[in-house]
């Protein structure tokens, strides 16, 4: 039994309505076991298409596949330039949500080609292998091994090697931590800042907001059950799992780079990440912080024109041209 329990607190009415309508059409899905099939077939159905990301001309893209883990099969990178890329350009270094369960590096790729176009960055998007199939280590070690690769080849791909920036959204927010953690301690590639959107980072479910909701939403406890699950196996809640993996379980979080966070009020991430962000002020790094009243997981996907999607979108967009200030 956990030993808190939280009250769900309201929707924001603009986004309120937009859920209302997104579960009439089927499409916020929740995550079960027994219905995964299902909801991976219906998401590759989203992706967007080679024109879809070119837009028009102003995107070049290029997909690659390159050195995985060792031991391991290669990893896939689908790498998006701006046609009027000055080099060398900084670059945005994607990992893709699902609750590590779902696949595709075209997912959740819009955000970040507008960014390529408005701030002139390469964006890089990982594909790793998904659970249960490929249990941990492996989604983390693909992102990591996609990572080395990307600065190892910085040059020719015209990028700058201390200009990269690591962005992931729920479970690639997670992963993004995770992916940080091990640049700080293997001497990794240098990283100039991690942006976080709600992200996926503990695999305990011990915290309020962890149990609020369920069977509601688009993203509920039995689906956070299910892909921490399907990720660590018997591992999970026990003290054999590492701090890549679940980040929030790390109790040293100097060193990092500086960080964007943010969450929803109306999500199980949200106290998970409060608390990481937390952790990082504590240790003397730089972490800014955005907990957005009545928002609900992936919220400004679902409703991008909501007033309160656009500020989420705007602040982050905000940090961004910030950090990359010459």
């Amino acid at each position: 039994m956990h030993p808190l329990v939280a009250v769900r607190p309201l929707y924001d009415p603009e986004l309120g309505a937009a859920l209302s309508v997104a579960v009439r059409h089927g499409e916020s899905a929740l995550i079960r076991r027994e219905t995964l099939a299902e909801v991976r077939e219906a998401v590759a159905l989203t992706l967007p298409d080679d024109d879809a990301l070119r837009r028009g001309g102003a995107i070049e893209i290029e997909e690659r596949v390159v050195t995985g883990p060792e031991g391991a099969p290669e990893v896939a990178l689908l790498i998006c330039r701006p046609g009027a890329l000055v080099r060398p350009a900084p670059a945005i270094y994607f990992i893709h949500g699902g609750g590590m369960v779902l696949a595709g590096n075209r997912m959740g790729i819009e955000l970040m080609l507008d960014w390529a176009v408005e701030f002139g960055t390469a964006v890089i998007s990982v594909e790793y292998r998904v659970a249960p199939e490929h249990p941990d280590p492996a989604p983390i070690e693909d992102c990591y091994a996609g990572l080395v690769w990307t600065s190892e080849h910085a040059c020719e791909l015209g990028l700058d090697p201390l200009r990269l920036v690591l962005a992931g959204s729920s479970a690639g927010g997670g992963l993004a931590a995770g992916v940080s953690f091990l640049a700080r301690d293997n001497a990794g590639p240098p990283l100039l800042g991690q942006l976080l959107m709600c992200p996926m980072l503990d695999d305990r479910n011990l915290t309020p907001s962890s149990t609020m909701l369920d069977g509601e939403g688009t993203w509920d406890r039995t689906s956070n059950d299910t892909s921490w699950e399907g990720l660590l196996g018997d591992r999970r809640g026990g003290p054999d799992v590492s701090i890549y993996a679940a980040p929030s379980r790390a109790t040293d979080l100097s060193g990092l780079p500086p960080t964007f966070i943010d969450v929803g009020t109306v999500e199980i991430f949200r106290d998970e990440d409060v608390d990481f962000a937390r952790a990082i002020w504590l240790a003397g790094g730089s972490a800014e912080l955005h907990v957005w009243p009545g928002g609900f997981h992936g919220f400004e996907e679902f409703a991008p024109q909501a007033t309160l999607s656009q500020a989420c979108i705007t602040a982050r967009a905000a940090w961004l041209r910030r950090l990359l200030a010459p």
